[in-house]
């Protein structure tokens, strides 16, 4: 069988390239003509301005609320309308007793009504769980083959709420990338399909919960602590407390009653009868899901299971405070300006701009017309970082603040970066006299480790600033992350396909002067005279010499410290053999 050839190989790499550019920009004006998406990314509330909203607390019975109840609910406001943390959505307090929510753009009724509305606790029964990720389309259960109800369900736990459609929206729903902007509450009467979130140690779970049995409102207070065991003696876990009202303490007697009988038909603690799991929802997401390992009746259960002292004070917050019946009323809204405007945006853009033609200048300047290939490589960079842009702000509300403008600038210099290692491995094979074909593949080889090892360094700073960082660092980092994976795509799909094919060429093959590999302006001279003669290094011109020296310890510089080790051994190696012809002779 032949061997495909680096330029068929190259040419193969590029054409898929192309084939990615082509899907994306479909995607998109499919969207733009629906109406649902845009050809411009969209814009925060830095560069566009947008709606902002004073919320008013009110609890019902007219109680006070503290600061601490507060600040969770702007946390519940805050997972509501920017659960992603890319929407570049404003959420504060003021004067410790109103809310302030900034929107880009205008919100739509269901958002407004979204944020008005109180934080949504109840307790569901689980009908059914399964791993995080949506069932591939060709594993889908048949039609006739789904399950259908053969009854009137008798209670919460009763399986004949599970219609073919719950199971179906079940076995699609990945809550391995779930939507992160709800637009709309569930039916406390119906059953849900939905997730519980991935965490450090546990991978996303969801469920089919039966209809709410216990409303978070039955809930007076909870609390965390080190859990006792049965001598009364304190252990090293953690335990989480709730306590119920009267009406809680009744209804959640009789939901324990029956969970506990799933729990001992399936064989007690080494059972798996999902339908033993009562589900503690909030704004319809799982926050936790035990077994009832026992009938609880006097309405203060304890939930326990690897908790840290973090994520039992965690849920136990979740549980007093997203339990309260607090809602919010809207004072006054104003359209308001963009905070900085389209002076400093286009400020901004200019500096990018500027960026990019130095990086150009230089490119022409040091690589002639290899720096063409960089050129190109940032264009095809910029298309694929655009396009996802936009079609992000589509799919999952990304908006483009001015610290998300400054990561694009940034990531120019770093997509450059990329480039210059791999030229200057090219190069180094040059200077070795090696021909440009195996220059480019060896150079390859060495490059590729570094510039995977930079991304690897990028992508791990964006990811850091992502998880803890808030507000529009966060949308730097999201931007910054973005251009690390663009930069990866062109670097092994554009830059190295499109040397492969340069190499066989003419103009760049035979080392034109203008190519930027020109072996004899690099250094490097061929010692092969011909007809079975060598030049040595003490015929050629002494010009030629100094310069070969010159690019020998440039190349000697660049080694790695393996490289190095190993041509150290190399000459070790080469000075023993020369000793024993020596003595031989």
């Amino acid at each position: 069988m032949a061997r495909t050839g680096p330029k068929k190989s190259g040419l193969r790499v590029l054409v898929w390239l192309g084939v990615v550019l082509a899907v994306l920009t479909a995607v998109l004006a499919g969207g733009t003509i629906a109406g649902q998406a845009s050809w411009a990314p969209k814009l925060a509330l830095d560069l566009e301005g947008g709606t902002q909203m004073i919320l008013a607390p009110k609890v019902e019975g007219g109680s006070d609320i503290n600061e601490e109840q507060l600040n969770q609910a702007v946390a519940i406001i805050r997972q509501r309308v920017d659960g992603s943390g890319v929407a570049e959505a404003e959420i504060s307090t003021q004067s410790g007793r109103n809310v302030v929510v900034s929107l880009p753009g205008t919100p739509s009724t269901q958002t407004r009504a979204l944020i008005q509305a109180s934080a949504d606790m109840n307790f569901r029964p689980v009908l059914l769980n399964g791993a995080g990720a949506a069932v591939p389309t060709e594993s889908l259960t048949p039609e006739d083959q789904l399950p259908k109800p053969t009854a009137e369900p008798a209670n919460s736990s009763d399986t004949n709420w599970i219609t073919p459609e719950v199971y179906r929206q079940f076995e699609t729903l990945d809550c391995d990338n779930p939507s992160q902007d709800k637009q709309e509450r569930s039916d406390p009467a119906k059953p849900l399909v939905t997730c519980e979130p991935a965490t450090a140690t546990t991978p996303a779970i969801k469920y089919i919960l039966g209809p709410v049995e216990v409303k978070g409102s039955n809930i007076v207070t909870s609390s965390f602590q080190l859990q006792q065991g049965a001598q009364g003696a304190v252990t090293n876990e953690w335990a989480v407390n709730i306590q119920f009202d009267d009406e809680g303490t009744a209804k959640f007697k009789e939901v324990t009653e029956r969970l506990n009988q799933f729990y001992v038909a399936a064989g007690g603690e080494t059972g798996t009868d999902p339908k033993a799991q009562f589900a503690i929802v909030l704004d319809d997401q799982v926050i936790s899901a035990p077994r009832s390992l026992a009938v609880i009746t006097d309405g203060r259960p304890q939930i326990t299971g690897g908790f840290t002292e973090q994520t039992a004070k965690a849920l136990s917050d979740q549980l007093r405070f997203g339990a309260l019946p607090i809602s919010f009323e809207i004072q006054s809204e104003q359209q308001i300006s963009a905070t900085l405007g389209g002076e400093q945006l286009r400020m901004g853009l200019l500096a990018g701009v500027i960026g990019l033609l130095l990086v150009v200048v230089y490119s022409l300047f040091q690589y002639r017309a290899l720096g063409f290939v960089t050129i190109a490589s940032l264009v095809v960079a910029g298309a694929l970082t655009y396009l996802a842009i936009a079609i992000l702000g589509w799919t999952e509300n990304y908006r483009l603040s001015l610290a998300g403008v400054a990561g694009l600038i940034v990531a120019i210099g770093q997509t450059a970066d990329s480039f210059i290692v791999y030229f200057e491995r090219i190069r180094d094979e040059l200077r070795e006299g090696r021909g440009l074909v195996s220059a480019v593949e060896n150079g390859w080889k060495r490059a590729k480790r570094t510039v995977l090892a930079s991304k690897a360094v990028n992508l791990l700073a964006a990811l850091v600033l992502y998880f803890v960082a808030v507000g529009n660092v966060r949308g730097f980092a999201f931007t910054l992350g973005l251009t690390a994976i663009a930069d990866l795509i062109v670097v092994f799909m554009f830059t190295h396909p499109t040397l492969q094919m340069l190499a066989r060429t003419r103009f760049f093959g035979e080392g034109h002067r203008f190519s930027g590999l020109d072996p004899k302006q690099l250094g490097a001279v061929p010692l092969y005279r011909g007809a079975g003669r060598l030049r040595t290094p003490e015929s050629k011109p002494a010009a030629v010499r100094a310069k070969n020296a010159g690019a020998a310890a440039e190349a000697e510089r660049r080694m790695t410290i393996a490289e190095r080790r190993l041509a150290e051994k190399q000459e070790q190696l080469t000075g023993s053999s020369k000793s024993a012809s020596k003595e031989n002779k």
